[in-house]
């Protein structure tokens, strides 16, 4: 198999995109817990969260890790039908409502992380 195998189709291609934003995501997802762990100790903490708020390499970080994000969470919303298979009683449950309760769940954290962060 060529080492450009996934560049045939368009699919394979946004396939390998989705498989290559999970690093992107676990790096995006390592920073935070980072900035987590540094939360006991205060002056770090505020060092550190003032240098995301302020520093224009923060900012262009989160402009590049939000499209990231966004594509990888709902590439996986509509996959989740296909690994989770839902029965109700003999019949499979619409796999618009698997991915539906996704996107409802989705929108309902980022209401209550926006309240927690701007309120």
């Amino acid at each position: 198999m060529p080492t450009t195998w996934w560049l045939r189709r368009k699919t394979y291609f946004l396939f390998m995109v989705r498989e290559l934003t999970c690093v992107a995501v676990g790096g995006y997802a390592v920073l935070l817990l980072i900035l987590a762990a540094s939360a006991h100790d205060h002056h770090s903490f505020h060092s550190v969260f003032m240098w995301m708020k302020e520093s224009r390499v923060s900012a262009a970080l989160h402009a590049v890790a939000l499209p990231i994000v966004v594509y990888h969470s709902v590439t996986w919303f509509h996959l989740t039908p296909k690994a989770m298979v839902v029965w109700r009683g003999e019949e499979k449950l619409n796999p618009r409502l698997i991915v539906g309760s996704n996107y409802v769940v989705w929108l309902v954290v980022s209401i209550l992380v926006a309240w927690l962060v701007l309120g």
